[in-house]
């Protein structure tokens, strides 16, 4: 496969039975084939985004020793300012070129899973800063509900099948400055090659190059989205759930050509986490004679975890 195949959410919520089973065809197949979409018909609006790019843009146009009033230790950088360089790819020892920002979850009816979580961390010199991020949030965790609504049903499962393991699950709203790059670098690039740790990640702001994707024969063909499309991927837990049958694909963000590289970059992706709790072992309709159980049970807390060590974010 050398694109990426662009489905529309309306299909699945028209009430269009017909319209309905095509997008959970056309989905399971971009996912067993390539592991990416790009979607239409989500529930971001213009002004959202738009209000979400300006704070954005305010926050990484901050003093640099203001940002880093917001890097909270001890938590592996699940909320608040990771400053540039801090994090990189599994196996890699050069940190990425980027800073980023973590929203995270907003619980309100789950004592146990708000005692859980990291405050979200509050930036005083933007009133309107952490408004736009949960509203932004909010939007996105219902239209990754629904793609795995779809999901489910591809995987012979009840439709609401990850429901309540998404409900109040640990997701993480990430927007990414890659700055101007200011002189050759040795080896890095603005995010290395990898996989995702979560279900799924839907990314705004793959519109133009940089993004790219590795299909099946190992070649790097680009993820561009148009302006109304996210591209949503399948992540490390959801693939290890099916066995494979869903594919993780590994992805980067390259650097720019050198004409380019004053100017900079920025992505939002939004990391759908289920609830801690949640087994990822093996689903058993996942399972046959040609395709043996490929992964050992675990919870996503517990991979979670195992995945921050080897980030760099937690010791």
């Amino acid at each position: 496969m050398s694109i990426i195949p662009s489905v529309n959410l309306k299909d699945f919520t028209s009430g269009s039975k017909h319209k309905k089973q095509q997008f959970v065809d056309a989905i399971g197949k971009a996912y067993e084939d390539i592991g990416f979409v790009a979607l239409k018909g989500h529930f971001l609006d213009d002004v959202l985004v738009k209000n979400l790019y300006e704070q954005v843009k305010s926050f990484f146009d901050l003093p640099t020793e203001t940002k880093k009033k917001y890097e909270i230790p001890g938590i592996g950088g699940q909320r608040g300012y990771v400053s540039f360089g801090k994090e990189s790819a599994k196996g890699k020892k050069e940190g990425d070129l980027k800073e980023f920002w973590h929203f995270g979850q907003y619980v309100d009816d789950n004592d146990a899973l708000k005692a859980e979580y990291p405050d979200n961390v509050i930036v005083k010199e933007l009133p309107e800063f952490n408004k736009t991020g949960q509203e932004t949030y909010k939007m996105l965790e219902k239209t990754a509900k629904y793609v795995l609504r779809a999901l489910a049903l591809h995987l012979n499962l009840e439709e609401t099948y990850f429901d309540n393991y998404i409900h109040n699950g640990n997701s993480i709203l990430r927007p990414i400055h890659y700055p101007p790059i200011t002189e050759e670098p040795k080896e890095a690039v603005r995010a290395a090659a990898h996989g995702d740790i979560n279900l799924i990640t839907l990314l705004m702001g793959a519109q133009g190059r940089g993004l790219q994707v590795q299909n099946h024969k190992g070649e790097w063909i680009d993820a561009i989205a148009e302006a109304d499309e996210l591209m949503i991927n399948v992540g490390d837990m959801l693939s290890r759930h099916t066995n494979n049958k869903l594919k993780s694909t590994i992805h980067r963000v390259v650097n720019p050509p050198k004409e380019l590289w004053g100017t900079s970059r920025y992505s939002i992706p939004f990391f759908m986490h289920p609830i801690s709790a949640m087994e990822l072992d093996v689903l058993d309709s996942c399972i046959d004679e040609n395709n043996p159980k490929q992964f050992d049970d675990i919870t996503a807390g517990e991979f979670l975890t195992e995945r921050l060590i080897e980030l760099g974010l937690k010791k």
